[in-house]
């Protein structure tokens, strides 16, 4: 069993941080926030095998508290830990601003002289991270992150203000910064030259172009097209964004198209994955009834029954058939140059998901329309 203490759990880092260390069998997790008075801190240091010390302040009302909340918080751990003689290891979360001279700075300077001496004299180890921008879940808009405020506005349809479009910023993503903290628990992270550390995985992006991608994130309801994930920022930017929808626009609904058929929605599309599209189809009805050069399909019905017919555009007249129905979850390859339809032929609607592996180019579609099955036995030509 291992006891860890949290500062600044109610914090942006230490809410994340405390929600990944209680999923870790063997951890205690003690938090201590401003909601506990210095008696408790006294004794969760005492108790403590390992403190993570994420407590602090960047936009105080008064600047004073920067001494207060960062430099002077710290050496009050210090002092516990002298104490209690507690040989529990720190990481602490400082700043890329400590470099710099401003207010914010200079305290958390100070606080990481503060730990260094304190190793000196005792050996304890001290993890140093000056982080740059962090970004995820649960960030204050306003107040931690540029990215939490653009998410935030842009999600709520308000406007962002960008002084300097072309300003660019350093990010790091907070599952990666919790990752790395979680890893020194078991010595899995690599020394590092004068304890200071750094989140491995960075992000460089201009103001301008951050307000871009969000903006892009925002319009998927509209166009439906999701960046290309693989890009491992638009993912965790992704990620980031969906956390701050407003409670009560969680749900979005889709454009249909309706005919005597049924109904036809796309739901989702991607340049790197192409799309998705859902169809009702009314019993003794058929979709289809067309081939392509090079576009690829799969048909999944998932309720109703149907089948699903092909021929072969060239080579042979022999109609291929295969019945499916939603009890039985089947998946249906569309061979190119087959002509291909899909028919209801149950007593219900046939409700059917379509994937083609491109987006629809209206002036490329690649469809051409012919009966599977040709009239008194000629083909359509």
């Amino acid at each position: 069993m291992k006891t860890v203490l949290v500062t600044g759990s109610q914090g942006f880092i230490g809410k994340n941080l405390c929600a990944q260390l209680e999923l870790i069998e063997g951890v205690v997790v003690l938090k201590y926030s401003r909601r506990n008075n210095p008696e408790q801190l006294a004794k969760f240091v005492k108790e403590a095998d390992f403190i993570f010390h994420v407590a602090g302040v960047n936009r105080p009302k008064n600047e004073k508290d920067f001494i207060t909340d960062n430099r002077d918080l710290t050496k009050q751990i210090i002092s516990l830990q002298k104490s209690a003689g507690s040989k529990a290891p720190i990481v602490f979360t400082s700043s890329t601003q400590a470099a710099l001279d401003n207010a914010y700075g200079k305290s958390k300077l100070a606080a990481e002289t503060a730990l260094i001496k304190w190793h000196k004299e005792s050996n304890n180890p001290i993890y140093i991270y000056r982080l740059p921008g962090v970004f995820g879940k649960w960030s204050k808009a306003n107040y931690n992150s540029v990215v939490a405020t653009f998410c935030h506005n842009i999600a709520n349809n308000l406007p962002v203000q960008v002084s300097d479009p072309k300003h660019e910023i350093i990010l790091v993503y907070l599952d990666d910064v919790v990752d790395a903290f979680v890893g020194h628990l078991n010595n899995k992270v690599n020394p590092a030259k004068d304890n200071f550390y750094n989140i491995a995985r960075t992000f460089t992006v201009s103001l301008g172009k951050l307000k871009d991608r969000i903006e892009a994130l925002h319009d998927i309801r509209k166009d439906l097209v999701v960046p290309n994930l693989e890009d491992t920022f638009n993912k965790f930017l992704y990620a980031t964004y969906i956390s701050y929808l407003p409670t009560s626009d969680f749900s979005y609904e889709l454009t249909t198209n309706t005919d005597n058929r049924g109904w036809l929605a796309e739901f989702i599309k991607s340049k790197q994955f192409g799309q998705i599209f859902i169809s009702t189809t009314k019993p003794g009805i058929s979709r289809g009834e067309h081939w392509h050069h090079t576009k690829i399909e799969k048909f999944f019905v998932v309720k109703g029954e149907a089948e699903i017919t092909f021929r072969n555009k060239i080579n042979s007249q022999e109609i291929i058939r295969y019945r499916v129905n939603g009890n039985k979850p089947t998946v249906l390859d569309i061979p190119t140059g087959y002509v291909h339809a899909i028919k209801n032929i149950g007593s219900t609607d046939l409700v059917t998901i379509f994937w083609a592996d491109e987006i629809l180019d209206k002036n490329h579609p690649d469809t051409y329309y012919e009966k599977v099955e040709p009239v008194n036995g000629v083909k359509d030509e």
